[in-house]
């Protein structure tokens, strides 16, 4: 039987293993499109305009994606909602389909030539709307919990919270929790990270059936209830 920590543990930790998985494939696979979060891309978008490389198109394109995805999840989650039936698995089956798409139809057109092709942006463009769900199931349902898709934020408050204990703070149960959530979450995401950048080498398109095999498992983890 899941406990409530059981339960948020399982959430986080497959969550954010599957973030780091898939934007360490789709980076490598994609030529150095970031899929999980916009601020990489806009950073390379720069970078690459300077160098005059290909691949800017895809970054470009990536943002208004991510932008949509979010907005289909949230009108889902609403819709759900008001039909009192909570939007948690229906938004990870929505995700893991779109993963499933990506790795077949990656590995059906592959190669995909330029990364400014049409191919490519469309594969990528399915890998940035799989995170752009992802992200908008952590603000809208799993808000209590560590962050899944961007490490920055938990790494920060890990090391404030580390800081703090370390200069003779006690940890209440609330920061104790916090800590071990954050801690959890970014292993786990450089976790998926490695096994991403491997599977990819070894398995091309078809390595991101494990992150979706990972969001199908969490269908059977109970719905997280935030803490009042």
């Amino acid at each position: 039987m899941f406990t409530p920590s059981l339960r948020d543990a399982a959430i986080g930790v497959g969550l954010a293993f599957v973030a780091g998985f898939v934007d360490a494939a789709a980076f490598i696979a994609l030529t150095g499109l970031f899929t999980a979060h916009v601020t990489g891309n806009f950073v390379l978008i720069g970078a690459e305009l300077v160098s005059t490389s290909t691949g800017v198109l895809a970054k470009l394109l990536a943002l208004p994606t991510f932008i949509l995805a979010v907005a289909l999840t949230r009108l889902i989650a609403l819709a759900l909602e008001r039909r009192g039936t909570s939007p948690l698995r229906p938004l990870l089956a929505l995700e893991a389909a779109v993963l499933i798409a990506f790795a077949i139809f990656g590995a059906a057109l592959s190669p995909l030539g330029s990364p400014d092709g049409a191919r490519a942006i469309g594969i990528g463009m399915l890998g940035v709307a799989a995170m752009g769900i992802q992200n908008g199931i952590g603000r809208l349902v799993i808000g209590h919990l560590a962050a899944t898709t961007v490490m920055t934020v938990n790494v920060t408050q890990a090391v404030i919270d580390i800081t703090d204990h370390l200069c003779g703070t006690k940890l209440g149960a609330q920061a104790g929790g916090r800590l071990r959530r954050t801690l959890s979450a970014v292993l786990a995401f450089a976790a998926g990270a490695l096994a991403g950048a491997f599977g990819v080498a070894a398995l091309s398109f078809w390595c991101v059936l494990v992150p979706a095999l990972v969001l199908i498992g969490l269908l059977a983890v109970p719905d997280p209830t935030p803490p009042r």
